[in-house]
């Protein structure tokens, strides 16, 4: 069996139909289809070439890859860029911004020379402690109640003419209160120079230059209120070590008063002096008459008044300085007569006293600088820059913050399709 006949018979049932009317309709799979299959004898099949779908695919997906991308990046870049230009150049309030400087200084140096010696360079000075106190002030719930006192800061800072976006949406807690407050106030110090610097933002010129003048005010007080406290716990101290002090003084005295009516001795050292000179004035005597007693026993008998007199003198005066050396040195004698021994005592309560006098002295002295610093301030302010009234609004930095969003946008574009499946 053939292909001619087999169309032949195709025209036979339709007529009117010819083969060249038929052929445009007949695709390869429909031709192949409609042949009867052979039940006797193999007839040979004709093979036909099938469309590869595949590369149908990839060549659609090449084809929308531009306009899926130029989408993607309309989408994830442009509009949010857009919207970003719209809220900035016609939507968002202007900020007005009040600058100042201030430093903190001090009357005297902070250290004295032994403290210089003793306490390393490195350590920071009251000065640097007190500026950064103030600081963390700045940025704390305590200037926002002081500044509550006099300014309305809620108001202030929801005002009608500002953004629904950067305006303080009220009601609001105190919490979130002081957060607004840290993205309105910028306070930080420079440790290069020692200086402060604080800037005030508010949606209005005057506000920015009242809020930027309340918070010089409270700084200033808080300076004040620190320096009058170091300067009371300074006096308080000295007043308390001239207290101890003088105690400490009234104890030595009495112990001393005590040991003179004890051993009846008022001072030992002047009694043993007094002693010693006696002493050495009896020596001196004893020389003489023996001196003397030698001259007279030349021209005299040992019987002789005369010699037996001498005789009688020295032994008296021999008994005598005896007596007096045992005073200081005998070790038979009692405590109360013995001098060497009541020295030690008596020295010792001496010293005492002699260093709880002179303690008491510099307690003195310490008492006095100190009421006499109390009466000035050791620790100030020193604005060299004052709030000023601002002409132009500096936030928001429209096109800065644009720009940031097409970079942020676009680099977000950038790890999406890095990350993404096939690039996308």
């Amino acid at each position: 069996m053939t292909a001619p006949p087999r169309t032949q018979t195709a025209n036979a049932h339709a007529p009117g139909l010819t083969t060249q009317s038929l052929a445009p309709r007949l695709d390869a799979p429909s031709v192949a289809a409609a042949l009867p299959v052979p039940t006797t004898e193999a007839a040979p099949i004709a093979v036909f070439d099938r469309p590869n779908f595949a590369d149908e695919a990839t060549s659609a997906a090449r084809h929308w890859r531009v306009p899926f991308r130029l989408l993607s990046f309309v989408i994830v870049v442009a509009m949010p860029t857009i919207l970003a230009g719209v809220y900035y150049f016609f939507i968002a309030a202007d900020q007005y911004v009040a600058e100042f400087r201030f430093a903190l200084r001090a009357v005297e140096p902070v250290r004295g020379e032994i403290a210089g010696i003793f306490q390393p360079s490195a350590a920071p000075s009251p000065v640097s402690i007190d500026s950064h106190a103030v600081v963390q002030y700045l940025g704390s719930r305590d200037i926002i109640d002081d500044l509550a006192k006099t300014l309305d800061l809620r108001e202030m800072f929801s005002r009608s003419t500002a953004d629904w976006w950067a305006r303080l949406q009220l009601p609001v807690s105190i919490e979130e209160l002081v957060r607004y407050w840290k993205n309105q106030v910028d306070a930080f110090y420079d440790v290069t120079n020692g200086t402060i610097v604080v800037r005030a933002r508010a949606f209005t010129p005057e506000d920015a230059l009242q809020l930027a003048q309340g918070i010089f005010a409270s700084s200033e007080r808080l300076v004040n209120e620190l320096s009058a406290r170091a300067r009371r716990d300074t006096l308080r101290n000295s007043e308390s070590e001239v207290r101890r002090a003088e105690k400490r003084l009234k104890t030595a005295l009495t112990r001393l008063s005590e040991f003179r009516d004890r051993e009846g001795l008022i001072d030992p050292r002047k009694s043993a002096d007094a002693v010693q000179a006696l002493a050495a004035r009896i020596r001196d005597d004893i020389v003489r008459a023996e001196t003397e007693l030698s001259t007279v026993k030349h021209y005299m008998r040992a019987d002789a008044p005369s010699v037996k007199m001498l005789e009688a003198r020295i032994q008296s005066l021999q008994a005598q300085l005896h007596s007096v050396e045992s005073e200081v040195t005998d070790t038979e004698k009692s405590r109360s007569e013995v001098l060497s021994r009541v020295m030690e005592s008596y020295e010792r309560l001496e010293s005492e006293r002699t260093f709880a006098e002179k303690a008491y002295q510099h307690a003195l002295e310490a008492l006095d600088r100190a009421r006499m610093n109390a009466d000035c301030q050791q620790v100030y302010i020193a604005g060299f820059v004052q709030p000023s009234l601002p002409e132009e609004a500096l936030y928001p930095r429209r096109l800065r913050s644009i720009g940031i969003a097409f970079f942020f946008q676009l680099r977000r574009l950038g790890d999406r399709r890095l990350h993404g499946p096939d690039g996308a």
